[in-house]
């Protein structure tokens, strides 16, 4: 039976405004079949995204949706969270939105354990506002504002989030799309903070610039850096520098999900109230 995509997609918003060969429509593709296959109610979804090029996310995707300011998705989401405990959040946002102006709320949404799915598309530039440099552009790249290289050392986003406390942990690339619809399938699911590591490809404000070719060469730079985690782990200290790991790298079952210590604080302010 084909997959009616129609059912999960904003059809009237179509076609979208990526640029051709974006890795973004291969990220909502995999997110409208992992929602699928964990069989959610659209009503109870709803999708949070920042600014920038995975900001037009929640355009395109069926359910309630919240387009909102630029490293404030986490905020908005958690209220949402709190405020809707029963609903699922799903968080989307660019490595800059993420990790730079939203670094600190990306943190301490971790450290809290809130139950959101936050989905961080790595494209490694500001892409949207003419490629400035980013948390996770890799050094000596050309950027708008690195035009003679940049010499910032880039960011392991999955190692931060295990760092400040994220529960669920994974990172995959627009190279294997069935392999991010499984973890997403599989992160939606767990109770607590859940932190996808997406990379995937700007061949035009990245790739271009960087004498990397079009869509396809941005892939197999893309590809010649993540290694699956089993492999990562065999790796000598040398060989693993310049490496990513993919898949789960990180997963806690113990920790108490947000939502529901703070039901404690609520039922001990209503006690207190009676009397």
């Amino acid at each position: 039976m084909a997959f009616n995509y129609d059912e999960y997609l904003r059809v009237d918003k179509l076609p979208t405004l990526w640029c051709w060969g974006c890795g973004d429509g291969v990220i909502l593709k995999s997110l409208i079949r992992a929602i699928a296959k964990i069989g959610w109610n659209m009503d109870d979804v709803c999708v949070v995204s920042g600014i920038g090029c995975s900001g037009r996310l929640s355009s395109y995707i069926n359910c309630n949706t919240v387009h909102t300011t630029h490293g404030r998705t986490i905020p908005v989401a958690t209220g949402i969270k709190l405020a809707n405990p029963d609903k699922r959040v799903i968080v989307v946002a660019g490595d800059g939105d993420a990790l730079a102006i939203g670094g600190n709320h990306t943190i301490h949404g971790a450290r809290r354990n809130i139950d959101l799915n936050f989905i961080v598309i790595n494209n490694f530039i500001y892409g949207l506002t003419n490629s400035q440099v980013s948390p996770t552009t890799p050094q000596g790249f050309w950027t708008v504002t690195t035009q003679y290289g940049n010499v910032d050392p880039n960011f392991d986003a999955a190692n931060l989030a295990i760092a400040a406390g994220a529960t669920f942990v994974a990172r995959e690339s627009v190279n294997n799309p069935k392999r991010i619809e499984k973890v997403f399938a599989e992160g939606l699911q767990h109770n607590g903070f859940s932190f996808f590591d997406i990379f995937s490809n700007c061949h035009i404000n990245l790739g271009r610039k960087n004498k990397m070719g079009e869509a396809v060469q941005a892939l197999k730079w893309i590809e010649s850096i993540v290694v699956s985690k089993p492999k990562f782990d065999e790796l000598s200290e040398a060989e693993k520098v310049g490496k990513f790991p993919t898949g789960v790298l990180h997963k806690d079952e113990t920790k108490i999900e947000y939502c529901k210590a703070y039901e404690s604080v609520i039922e001990k302010a209503q006690a207190s109230a009676k009397h």
